[in-house]
């Protein structure tokens, strides 16, 4: 049974004062939210907290600007973080990307219904943009066996409904990630299935003045988190059996004390580990005088993801000269590369004008230049020319973009290699760099 929640919740007139981030002062806030100690760190260091409320909206009307724009008749997401960016609602958001039991309608309109677990409704009440809660998506085979079909129509006939109330006479729908019986049970429907993936992308790709105060937020917390991680690799790895997992760990937990939420890979290595690159951490027991890099892939405070990279030398001897010589050429790399940054310049320029890796780094360089960041990586991608595909990427950047800008430097066949990795923001006239934390300065080649 649907339950329309807008039309039945009371307002309770024992609420106090909003917190800084204008969401109710109660200690029974619903939505995940950053923690006290992220809150009073953030006020340390000088930052302005994010109006959630505006955020919201801003995210809202921006989706249903581009829904409009191309005449569909709504946008229906079953992807995770598109969910998250159309409601700021979670719900067991790793489980639900394997098991795709969310899902929203957002109409032309403006009307956004979300069908979520049954017993769960209320975990979109603070949100009133969203008008209805159902439920009713799951369309997966571990919850629906052999009849995922009749679920799948009775869905199907709930969408059609309502974009028939909200956008009559359009049968236009986009669509991001949906189960296959899903996709047939719509179509059967007589709707118009278009690529939803491309409508969510571009929206989330401008960021407004409250997201980049919560990507601020963000990036502070996850920095501090680095500190603390840096400081137990230094202060354990030349005295004890500290394995990868070890250092690693303190990351995920400084995050979850700031009210991070989880974090995307495991992309933590140390000495010859590092080579080649995407090894995962484990249980290896980091040596003295060794390499340890890293990207943090971490999802953080208000769901905005954090990914920095950088490389560490940890021990008490100086790193070897071809260490500091790569790591030199890849801090040049990004930074040569940020200085292409401004609105108005496009994706294939970036890629035509970049640096230039040395030809012994070329085979294992990174899969890319740089790419968006906001609730995750994000569109777009910025390739080196030779793994450009033509036509794919034929976009300026605007102002309000967020970008990640990388490097990976490794020989084949090498005992090392350095990762490293800013965040920076597209501004009205260039670009300011997110990110604040320091570069190792014995790889740097600064320490005696």
């Amino acid at each position: 049974m649907n339950t329309h929640f807008r039309d039945t919740r009371k307002i309770d007139p024992t609420r106090g004062a909003t917190t800084g981030d204008n969401t109710p002062n109660d200690q029974n806030r619903v939505e995940i939210g950053p923690t006290q100690l992220a809150y009073a760190e953030w006020a340390a260091a000088g930052l302005e907290l994010p109006d959630l409320q505006e955020m919201r909206r801003y995210r809202w009307a921006r989706l249903t600007q581009h829904i409009v724009d191309r005449d569909y008749a709504g946008l229906l997401m079953f992807d995770p973080l598109n969910i998250r960016y159309a409601t700021d609602s979670t719900n067991m958001q790793l489980w639900n990307t394997h098991n795709p039991f969310r899902a929203v309608l957002l109409c032309a309109d403006g009307y956004m219904v979300i069908w979520d677990y049954k017993n769960s409704p209320f975990l979109s009440q603070f949100n009133p943009l969203v008008r209805e809660a159902r439920s009713g998506a799951d369309l997966f085979y571990f919850d629906r066996g052999d009849k995922v079909d009749v679920a799948a129509d009775v869905f199907s006939n709930e969408v059609r409904a309502l974009l028939a109330e909200h956008a009559p006479g359009n049968r236009r729908l986009a669509v991001d990630k949906i189960m296959i019986h899903g996709l047939r049970a719509l179509e059967a429907q007589g709707l118009e299935i278009m690529e939803g993936e491309e409508v969510t992308e571009k929206s989330r790709s401008v960021k407004g003045p409250d997201e980049i105060k919560a990507m601020r937020c963000s990036v502070h917390a996850c920095e501090v988190a680095m500190t603390e991680m840096e400081r137990f690799a230094r202060t354990h790895v030349p005295g004890g059996a500290v394995s990868e997992d070890d250092i690693w760990a303190v990351l995920h937990a400084e995050n979850i004390r700031r009210g991070g939420e989880w974090i995307e890979t495991r992309l933590l290595t140390s000495g010859p580990r590092t080579n080649p690159w995407f090894q995962e951490c484990g249980g290896r027991i980091v040596q003295n005088n060794e390499i340890v890099a890293f990207d943090t892939d971490l999802v953080g405070s208000y769901g905005i993801c954090t990914d920095i990279s950088r490389t560490w030398w940890i021990g008490d001897r100086p790193p070897r000269p071809d260490m500091i010589d790569a790591m030199k050429h890849s801090h040049e790399h990004i930074m040569t590369n940020m200085e292409m940054l401004r609105p108005g310049v496009t994706i294939p320029e970036l890629t035509a004008n970049t640096h230039v890796l040395h030809e012994k780094y070329q085979a294992q360089k990174y899969g890319c230049l740089m790419h968006g960041v906001g609730l995750c990586d994000e569109w777009p991608l910025v390739a080196y020319p030779d793994q450009e595909v033509p036509g794919a990427f034929d976009y300026p950047l605007e102002p309000g973009m967020t970008l990640c800008v990388e490097v990976l430097v490794g020989e084949v066949g090498g005992d090392f290699s350095i990762k490293l990795e800013d965040q920076v923001l597209i501004t009205e006239t260039g670009y300011e760099n997110l990110t604040r934390y320091p570069f190792d300065a014995a790889l740097m080649g600064l320490t005696a």
